[in-house]
């Protein structure tokens, strides 16, 4: 109740402040403060003597130090120059001793250190992680933290402090023991009279328990009959659910029942103040059901009633704190203050439990208020005989002939000619209702009347724009995606082919229809988007990216018949796009009809005579249909007439993969002598002879003559350091790679490799200085960060990551690199969210399929399984550096998609 601690306490004392003089406290002198009793004498001359000859003595005040120390036996003697030079020279032998050992000593310590570090983790590396994930504390949860209490003498404060006794005065006894006491005479100045009036025969002396007692249990009889129910006989209380029903009661604490209070008295005072304030009483009311008195809360809505019996809104909470049948009776007196008040009829609705008493409810409100629409709405929707359906329609468009919804309803009950007027009539009530319009043409496509269709969409677009509507073509767009979803398919294309082209300039028109197919197909309207393709290749037919695109719409959405009609109008107008052609011949060669893909092959030879494309889509058809004389016969025409440094390479690539490894080797001499820029050929002449050959010097040959003629291919760097190091060249592999870094400033790949070839080597330290230089150079490569994160020791791989993240937002690198941590962490569902973040990111990069696949192997089920396969089979990956490893291995040629997502992830190592 009051504070232990004085105000006075810690605050500096007044001026002239005496101690105790304020109750009469004196102060005291004692012998100290006086001094010694005698009066001091002068020594004697053989006590001076003493005390000159002990201060002589005591000259040395450090003579009992070590003398191993600093000080030595002769340190008080002279210092001179030649114990100068005597103490240089030694300084200069102990600096020689420590430099003989110093670097080895450095080395082990700092391999001491990083060790007991990486095992004995300082606390701030070890709630890095902890600590990152505040910046994701919102403000709320912030304030929510509790303050930091002050632990000052806690124990202290906790032990009962001593408590002061003061002696209770005589008169207090006294006074305590008169008031207990019963005075048996009266005063006779009591009364005027003299005397008393006694109200009863009783004295009051006597106390009546049984009385008390039998009124306690009339009390607790009449609380337990209002818990009974007065209808049925049966309790209201389930004794099996008596305690978990006590769980459910709602304690308050005193800072609520204070709250509580406060809010009853400002209440109280709004509606006694302003009687005719609706939401006064509506808040009171709400108030004390809160706090549990709902017959309190009854009694107040009740008066509210009564002082504002025009608002809607008092009535509708009073039906809600009421039981069904008083609701009624409540809602029944509303609307008689309220007849036009559509929620009270609603509500009214909703508290009817039969059917026809719910009609009847309605129709009673449609006499009150004929033109709501809601209302209406309500009574065609209780209607379960379209018959009656139609008549109640027919009556609302007379009411209420601007609401579009009621028109189409009454169209649809309609047939085709009565439809026909209806929507006739609806058009001339609203005649700025595109729904309508829509609505006609739906209606005629249901008949079979594509031309009339057309007709009434145009008439709808010039009507419109005449009336002053605002449609742009974003509305119509949704219109005729809302046709789609509906099944008018012919109502939506001619939608698109009528409304596509409003208010764009002509130089705009590819680049947004473009988009706005795109648009439709991330919100499945495929319908949508092949109208949009289709009108833009009529006024587009010779753009060949629009061809391709529509041909991709086709080939994921459309049938084989379709795509096949496509691509061949799309030779006919674009005879020179190589891609289109090759499109062709593919989907001929899956569906099995390799003679379709050769004769369509040789259509594109007759129109492109020359092209690379053509000539290597041909050789891979028949190498794919195991006729290899015919593709080397097309590879040999091929270097005669096109003779291009693809077609050379390609023709190296198969002449290796059957084996003729020396007839590869000519090639690529021939074509390195017209091409000796095209490092791809030196690669694979030095992946001959080292691999297949085994001749390692030729390689190094090789390789080094293809460094020279193209000093800017990081491959070929890699492969001769790769070589060096194969050969036991350690040294020599990392020379190699500093010139090349020399030559090719801010290279990751060149960064990535020195590091690896450091670890395979278990030079740990002098990986991770290599990656610290490599992040300065290029400190935005995901490459290296993938690297560099798993260089970490576990603790710190996360906030390494996130650091990447930061660097290379929306990597496929990274995002995996991310995914295989929560790998670790088991935590599956987190991991398989980011390999999928990783997929949508880059579709192309084989690796991502392989660790997700991977990982699924370890964790998913057959299902999942399946459906990383297929998603990779759909992407049909082209890079990645596990993946083209694999890929482009010689052994894995003819090999499909699935069955190389599953020899990378078998090459896969960890997690």
């Amino acid at each position: 109740m009051f504070s232990t601690t004085k105000d006075f306490i810690g605050k500096p004392a007044p001026a002239n402040y005496v101690a105790g003089l304020g109750r009469g406290a004196t102060g005291f002198t004692t012998r100290s403060d006086i001094g010694p009793a005698r009066e001091p004498q002068e020594p004697t001359e053989a006590q001076k003597a003493a005390a000159i000859k002990k201060a002589e003595e005591d000259d040395d005040d450090e003579r009992f130090q070590d003398p191993d120390n600093e000080v030595g036996l002769f340190s008080g003697a002279p210092y001179e120059e030649d114990d100068e030079e005597a103490d240089k020279v030694w300084e200069m032998i102990d600096a020689k001793m420590d430099e003989r050992r110093k670097a080895r000593r450095e080395a082990r310590e700092k391999e001491e250190l990083e060790k007991y570090r990486s095992e004995r983790p300082k606390i701030s590396q070890q709630f890095a992680d902890i600590k990152r994930t505040l910046s994701t504390v919102n403000e709320d949860a912030w304030n929510a933290i509790p303050e930091a209490g002050n632990l000052t003498g806690k124990a202290k404060r906790k032990q009962p402090k001593m408590d002061r006794f003061t002696p209770v005065p005589d008169s207090v006894l006294a006074a305590s023991k008169e008031k207990n006491q019963l005075a048996n005479t009266i005063d006779a100045t009591d009364q005027s009279l003299g005397g008393i009036a006694t109200p009863s025969l009783d004295s009051g002396m006597m106390t009546d328990f049984k009385q008390i007692g039998e009124a306690r249990d009339k009390v607790l009889g009449l609380k337990l009959d209002q818990l009974s129910d007065s209808v049925s006989g049966k309790t209201n209380i389930d004794p099996k659910g008596y305690l978990t029903d006590l769980n459910s009661v709602v304690l308050k604490s005193d800072a609520e029942i204070g709250d509580l209070k406060k809010a009853r008295l400002l209440l109280n005072s709004v509606i006694t103040t302003n009687p005719k304030h609706a939401p006064g009483w509506i808040a009171a009311a709400r108030l004390e059901e809160v706090a549990g008195k709902i017959g309190t809360a009854r009694t107040i809505i009740a008066k509210g009633c009564d002082e504002c019996p025009k608002n809607e809104d008092i009535w509708l909470e009073a039906a809600r704190l009421n039981t069904k049948d008083n609701a009624k009776i409540i809602l029944a007196n509303a609307v008689r203050h309220i007849p036009h008040s559509v929620k009270i009829w609603l509500k009214a609705v909703d508290l009817e439990t039969e059917p026809n008493a719910q009609k009847r409810v309605l129709r009673r409100a449609l006499e009150f208020i004929p033109n709501s629409l809601k209302l209406w709405r309500a009574a065609v929707n209780m209607e379960d005989n379209p018959a009656d359906a139609k008549v109640l329609l027919s009556r609302a468009v007379e009411l209420v002939p601007l609401s579009v919804e009621l028109w189409l309803a009454l169209a649809r009950l309609e047939s085709y000619a009565n439809a026909k007027k209806v929507l006739n009539n609806a058009r001339k009530s609203i005649p700025t209702s595109h729904e309508i319009w829509i609505a006609a043409a739906r209606l005629e496509e249901q008949q079979g009347n594509e031309k009339m269709v057309e007709t009434i969409i145009q008439r709808a677009v010039s009507v419109l724009s005449e009336s002053g509507t605002v449609m742009d073509r974003d509305q119509w767009l949704v219109e005729a995606e809302s046709c789609e979803k509906t099944g008018a398919i012919g109502t939506c294309q001619i939608i698109i082919r009528a409304t596509i082209g409003l208010g764009i300039e002509d130089e705009d028109r590819k680049k947004t229809w473009m988009d706005d197919a795109e648009s439709c197909i991330a919100h499945g309207s495929i319908e949508c988007a092949r109208a949009i393709y289709a009108h833009a290749l009529k006024v587009f037919p010779e753009k060949k990216s629009i061809w391709r695109r529509a041909a991709y719409l086709e080939k994921g959405h459309g049938t084989k018949e379709s795509l096949e009609e496509l691509l061949q109008r799309a030779v006919k107008y674009c005879p020179q796009a190589e891609v289109l052609w090759l499109m062709g011949a593919k989907e001929r060669w899956l569906f099995g009809d390799v003679e379709g893909a050769r004769a369509i092959i040789h259509q594109a030879f007759t129109a492109n005579p020359n092209s690379e494309q053509i000539w290597l889509a041909a050789v891979k058809l028949e190498s794919e249909n195991d006729e290899p004389e015919r593709a080397q016969t097309l590879l040999k025409n091929a270097r005669e007439k096109s003779g291009t440094e693809r077609v050379w390479m390609k023709s190296a690539v198969f002449e290796r993969q059957l084996r003729n490894f020396e007839t590869a080797l000519s090639l690529l001499d021939e074509a390195l002598a017209k091409y000796p820029t095209f490092d791809k050929l030196w690669m694979i002449k030095s992946q001959i002879e080292d691999m297949d050959l085994n001749n390692q010097a030729k390689a190094r040959e090789t390789l080094n003559k293809g460094v020279k003629a193209c000093p800017k291919s990081v491959t070929l760097w890699i492969l001769l350091a790769r070589l060096e190091e194969k050969s036991g060249m350690l040294v020599k592999s990392r020379s190699t790679l500093e010139k090349a870094r020399y030559t090719n400033p801010k290279t990751a790949e060149l960064w990535v490799e020195a590091i690896r070839i450091e670890n395979r080597a278990n030079n740990v330290n002098a990986a991770r200085n290599l990656a610290a230089k490599a992040l300065q150079e290029c400190p935005t490569s995901s490459l290296l960060w993938s690297e560099i994160i798993y260089m970490e020791p576990r603790a710190q791989r996360k906030s390494k990551s996130v650091d990447a993240l930061k660097k290379c937002e929306q990597d496929p690198l990274i995002v995996t690199a991310v995914a295989r941590l929560f790998w670790t962490e088991r935590k599956i569902d987190k991991a398989r969210d980011w390999f999928q973040k990783a997929a949508k990111i880059d579709s192309d990069q084989g690796d991502v399929y392989a660790w997700w696949y991977r990982f699924e192997l370890q964790h998913g089920s057959e299902e999942q399984q399946k459906f990383v396969v297929e998603k990779c089979i759909a992407a049909e990956p082209h890079h990645g550096e596990r993946w083209q490893a694999v890929a482009k291995n010689i052994y894995n040629f003819g090999k499909k998609t699935d069955e190389i997502l599953k020899l990378v992830a078998g090459s896969l190592e960890g997690q």
